[in-house]
Parts: structure tokens; sequence; C-alpha cells
């Protein structure tokens, strides 16, 4: 079974006390003492996300590491294929993907996702798994990016959170840029499963993720089916 947790905002970078998100993740494998590898490239290592991480995770029932790219770099291919749970951070997008590719962990990530291993993350560790995503990236605009392809569709994180996501995806849709888009609010995450999204996981207020698409009356938003935690 592939598995995929995209989460548009929140978590442990956020609020290291509140970690049901977290704890969904854990258990949605079968091994009592989980790897979970944290690759925080997004921001370029930044020490105070690796301590967020560490300080959640330690708490909960796992074997927890990371990944530096900007110091000396460990054997990746070994480490990968020790993991459970690859969790991803937020931060720049397009340069995680650069790093990642010019060093090969897309291509590792690719092998490991198809052999189980689940894969998660939050804002640019949520929309890299899709085909592509729509990031900040840029400090001027919002863009569409090319992402990893390991699942179909178009993915925006923050879709509650930062007041230029929704406007954007909807002039998206209206230049026909867009068909639809997964729209996925701050403290919600999407869980997919073999591809597919099954399920919309709410860890704050009433949170969900859409499928955000536009007709001739407007932009229509249709949630995903949603669990509480």
């Amino acid at each position: 079974m592939k598995q995929i947790i995209a989460i548009g905002g929140g978590g442990f970078g956020r609020n290291p006390s509140d970690r049901k998100i977290e704890e969904y993740i854990i258990k949605q494998q079968n091994n009592k003492n989980p790897n979970v590898c944290f690759i925080p490239t997004a921001t370029g290592d930044n020490d105070a996300y690796k301590v967020n991480f560490y300080d959640v995770f330690t708490k909960l029932n796992c074997n927890p590491t990371h990944i530096d790219f900007f110091k000396r770099t460990i054997n990746l291919k070994d480490h990968i294929r020790k993991q459970d749970i690859i969790f991803v951070g937020g931060g720049n997008t397009k340069s995680m993907l650069a790093v990642w590719k010019e060093w090969g962990l897309d291509l590792l990530l690719k092998e490991a996702y198809d052999q189980g291993v689940i894969m998660c993350g939050v804002s640019a560790g949520a929309i890299c798994w899709f085909d592509k995503g729509i990031t900040d990236s840029w400090a001027d605009n919002l863009a569409i990016l090319n992402c990893l392809g390991f699942v179909d569709g178009i993915c925006c994180p923050h879709y509650d959170e930062e007041p230029s996501r929704r406007p954007y995806v909807k002039d998206q849709l209206v230049q026909n840029n867009l068909t639809e888009c997964i729209g996925i609010e701050g403290h919600a995450a999407l869980h997919l499963i073999d591809g597919k999204p099954i399920k919309s996981v709410n860890f704050g207020n009433k949170k969900n993720s859409y499928i955000v698409s536009f007709k001739n009356t407007g932009v229509i938003e249709e949630p995903f089916d949603s669990i509480n935690i």
C-alpha cells in the first residue's frame, strides 16, 4: 500500500505541544517502533525546525532521524531504505526539489514510496508529491511548479491561511491554466492511498481539503470526506 499524507499547514513547526497530526501519521503503519526521517531541505536545514521535530517525535513511539544537505550529507540510499516514514518540512519548494534532484534523492524517495514507505509533509512537503503545486518560492508572486509526480493533481496548501491563495487558484481556473485544484487548509491534511485521496484529516477547528473547480456559476469547492482527530 502506498500512502501520502499532505498537510496544508500547522504541525510541529508551529506548535510542538500539539502532536495530533504527528500521532495520526505514526498510526498509519504497522511497526511498533517505526523509523521516521525528517527532511528540512526547504528551509536550508534550519536548526530550530529540526529541534522542534525531535522535540515532538522523541515523545512518540518511533526512531527519529533527519537528513542534512547543507552540512556533510549521509549515505542517502542506505538511510532512506531503513525508513518507515518520510516527513518533509515546509519552505522553498523550488530550491528543495533542485537540491534533491542534484543528489538523486527524488529517485530514492520514489523507490521508497513504491515499496510502501509513508510520505508526508507540510506545505512544500505536501505539494512536492503531486504533479504540480502552487508555491510561494518566488518572493513576489505565487506560481505553479512542476513537482515529483508521485500522484496526479495540482495541490495548494495554506488554502485558508494566506489571503492570496484562494484568489490565485480562482484566477488560474478562470484563465483555464487549471481545470481543478486540491486546496488543503491549515490544520488539515489530505490522506491519499494508492494515489487516490481517501479522506481529509482535521486537526484544527473544522478544517478541510477540497477539490476546487470553476463552472459558469463560479468557483466550486467540493470538500473531501473528513475525520476529526
